[in-house]
């Protein structure tokens, strides 16, 4: 089993920055692929990036290419989300997952593992 646990969200105004974390722990051998997805009130959860184990590959959901940079540090065992020019639809709850696989898919029920996730709120 893994547990997962996202920190960095906060408070921005339109056109700031925010960086989040991603630290899992307990079974930490599988080299898995990592996603990040968000959840904005009364919407569906939605993919916003993933990131295969070896960080070779990477998507992103369109809304957030060319904004958004996610990322995997795999000797600090972290998964990274680097968001600049964020938007007020940004505003989510924002959530890593792992999927136990090295390669990476947009399909939310394909992880097998989720952490509580870390609010992100911008506003205009």
């Amino acid at each position: 089993q893994v547990q997962l646990a996202e920190s960095g969200g906060g408070l921005v105004q339109t056109g700031g920055s925010l960086r989040l974390s991603c630290a899992p722990s307990g079974s930490t051998s599988n080299r898995y692929a990592m996603g990040w997805f968000r959840q904005a009130a009364g919407k569906e959860r939605e993919f916003v990036a993933a990131i295969s184990w070896s960080g070779s590959t990477t998507y992103y959901a369109d809304s957030v290419k060319g904004r958004f940079t996610i990322s995997r540090d795999n000797a600090k065992n972290t998964l990274y989300l680097q968001m600049n020019s964020l938007k007020p639809e940004d505003t989510a709850v924002y959530y890593c997952a792992a999927h136990e696989q090295s390669w990476i898919t947009t399909n939310d029920y394909e992880y097998n593992y989720w952490g509580q996730g870390t609010q992100v709120t911008v506003s205009s």
